[in-house]
């Protein structure tokens, strides 16, 4: 094993694969985020779906842990880690392809529920590809290693948006969902011909055969239910703040931007801090913390009567989705380490359900209690994050090398 003091950037330098892993996970990020905030207006503007109907789109998120489900069972069985990412890739690239040739508004709901909650499980067998790399070639650093990354993507979602603006104004919507089919391809290109083998730990103890798989399955599944509650606050923020900050604070469209924008430039600096505390605190401790920073930040949504206010609540939430990005996947795998593939596919298809599910509470809850107090809503869910988290850390479910 490595020793603590070894720099997880020059792991991930030295090594082909994590080097590969992060330009694939770059490439993906700017594809997946350059079309994502665009739907909604290419389904009214070039669909002429109403708006209430278009708003519906991200409904069908609730179709990816299913898909991630399905996916990462099939991982846990291939002999090459890579051939599931691969094949979710092109299944991506075809579904961006059919998305811009759609003329029909169903066609999108379909194609996201089919083909794109399957094609968002190539980032998680990537994730279990380096996990098995991690399990053969073991460091000390390994939260550090997965951070470095993880912060490929996070770059990515920030500079995605600015492209898709810029493109999708200059050249049309259409065209840039052909423009994101490209970049879910060229996700390929980084990693070649490479194979990483499913990694078998001949040291882990069997599980009795009497138990049914729910069993085993239900530390992850609870874990991964908790991190949807944390997470549902991130689709009202995006959906209700900037409304927020037009109609009742009055802020400039330049002034709106920023603050959206610095959660995932703060993001993208805690990523290695968070490794680091993980490394040393162990990672559940650190993400009860991250659940308790992402209570202060709806906190400070619902009781702000200006932009500083925002601007904190935003640097909160920031701490929140460090620890989510950067600890997230690893908590699962370990949770689940006889099947990482299957870890990682429902782990993170819990951000795109923890999307749907915050988009339905937010329009619920603005209709009842109006803007800001709608954050008031998941500050409470958080709250309850942060407790189950407190719980699970002081049971020890889950034991890593501090």
């Amino acid at each position: 094993m490595l020793d603590r003091s070894v720099s997880a950037l020059s792991i991930v330098v030295r090594s082909r694969f994590y080097r590969s892993a992060f330009l694939s996970l770059l490439i993906a990020g700017i594809g997946v985020s350059a079309a994502t905030p665009q739907l909604t207006l290419f389904l009214v503007r070039d669909l002429g779906a109403p708006l209430p109907v278009a708003g519906l789109y991200y409904v069908t998120n609730l179709a990816a842990p299913v898909a991630g489900y399905a996916v990462g069972r099939l991982s846990d069985r291939s002999h090459d880690r890579l051939l599931w990412f691969r094949i979710c890739a092109l299944i991506g690239t075809a579904a961006w392809l059919a998305m811009a040739a759609a003329n029909t508004v169903w066609l999108p709901f379909v194609i996201s529920a089919v083909a794109l909650s399957v094609a968002g499980g190539s980032m998680a067998q990537l994730f279990a590809a380096c996990r098995d790399e991690l399990s053969r070639h073991p460091t000390k650093a390994e939260n550090r290693v997965v951070a470095t990354v993880r912060m490929a993507f996070t770059t990515g979602w920030i500079l995605g948006p600015v492209f898709g603006s810029w493109f999708g104004g200059v050249f049309g919507l259409r065209a840039l969902l052909v423009a994101t089919a490209v970049c879910t391809f060229a996700q390929l290109i980084p990693l070649g011909r490479q194979h990483v083998e499913r990694y078998h730990n001949l040291s882990m103890p069997p599980r009795p055969a009497s138990r049914r798989q729910i069993d085993q399955l239900m530390p992850l599944l609870i874990f991964t239910a908790v991190c949807v509650l944390a997470m549902t606050g991130d689709t009202i923020k995006f959906g209700y703040l900037p409304i927020y900050m037009a109609e009742q604070l009055h802020v400039s469209d330049s002034v709106r931007g920023a603050v959206i924008g610095v959660q995932p430039l703060l993001e993208l600096l805690l990523l290695p801090v968070v490794a680091r505390l993980a490394d040393r605190f162990g990672p559940m401790l650190v993400m009860t913390g991250g659940a308790a920073l992402g209570l202060a930040g709806n906190l400070a949504y619902a009781t702000s009567t200006s932009v500083g206010g925002l601007f904190l609540g935003q640097a909160l939430t920031a701490g929140l989705w460090a620890c989510v990005g950067a600890l997230g996947v690893s908590i699962a795998q370990q949770l689940y380490p006889e099947g990482v593939g299957t870890a990682s596919g429902i782990f993170l298809s819990a951000i795109p359900l923890g999307s749907a599910i915050g988009g339905t509470i937010g329009g619920i809850g603005v209709a009842a209690i109006g803007l800001p107090h709608v954050f008031f809503v998941p500050a409470v869910l958080t709250t309850f994050a942060m407790v189950a988290f407190g719980v699970l850390t002081a049971r020890n479910h889950l034991r890593m090398i501090p």
